[in-house]
């Protein structure tokens, strides 16, 4: 069949579905701050699609089609979040502490382990199924762990742990 005759309004009015976001296989661990913080997200993304519905005639279909992929992935992660109890041992690392480790060259570093959704490096808030939270959960005051690395692997020690 010729383009000459495929309706206009039709092929205009078809949106492009968005890629489902994936969701991890690692159990859904949160600290209280990131099920607040899934909670918040996902509020705010039903006032997103609500004021987006609003518009009618005038809603822009892509934009609501990307905030109804967000909102099933939040949803999704907010039902299977499992609160894990806020960290209170300063000789044991668990989700929820703050840790201080150095490298070989004296390096300090302090991290706080948290959820895959908490996550956010350049906070120092690094998820607990990572390569440095493995390395670091479960592990003891003064403990030597091996943190594997792509870049290399790198013994670190760990030399303060406190509650969040």
């Amino acid at each position: 069949m010729s383009r000459a005759f495929v309706n206009e309004d039709n092929a205009a009015a078809q949106v492009d579905q968005p890629v489902e976001r994936q969701v991890s296989a690692q159990p859904n661990y949160v600290t209280p701050a990131g099920m607040a913080q899934l909670q918040a997200k996902v509020s705010e993304l039903q006032y997103l699609h609500s004021e987006q519905s609003a518009k009618g005639e005038q809603t822009d279909k892509q934009r609501q089609a990307d905030l109804e992929r967000d909102l099933r992935y939040y949803n999704q992660r907010l039902q299977s979040a499992q609160v894990v109890t806020a960290a209170s041992s300063t000789e044991k690392v668990q989700i929820g502490s703050r840790v201080t480790f150095v490298d070989e060259h004296d390096t300090g570093q302090t991290v706080q382990l948290v959820g895959e959704d908490q996550a956010d490096a350049t906070a120092g808030l690094i998820n607990w199924g990572s390569p440095l939270g493995r390395a670091l959960l479960g592990a003891q005051l003064g403990d030597e762990v091996l943190w594997q690395r792509p870049a290399g692997d790198q013994l670190i020690e760990i030399t303060r742990i406190e509650p969040a």
